[in-house]
């Protein structure tokens, strides 16, 4: 059981009893008509979005063309380890922009 990070379209009863019966605690910005003082920190949504945006654009994994399960996973993870190792690699030689990817597009 861990932490459930997600929308507030994930609000109601029955999902919040279905993930507690798991042992789940879902953290999710409140809705209009719900007190505001939920557990989720302002920064999250514009981390998360952030990630995502790297993974759908700078990652190309909205065109990722797998065909299976097992192939997006894979990609996922090859490009994931690419971005880290591009990112240690320019902290180490220290370039003004750590997260670009510029240099190694050919």
């Amino acid at each position: 059981p861990c932490p459930i990070v997600c929308d507030k379209g994930f609000a109601g009863a029955g999902i919040e009893r279905a993930a507690a019966a798991l042992g789940h605690v879902l953290i999710r910005p409140a809705r209009r008509d719900e007190d505001g003082s939920g557990a989720f920190p302002g920064w999250l949504r514009q981390r998360i979005e952030a990630v995502i945006w790297t993974l759908k654009n700078q990652l190309g994994l909205e065109r990722h063309a797998a065909r299976t399960q097992e192939g997006l996973w894979a990609r996922t993870c090859q490009r994931i380890l690419a971005l880290n190792a591009a990112i240690w690699h320019n902290w180490l030689i220290d370039a003004p922009v750590k997260r670009s990817l510029v240099a190694y597009d050919h």
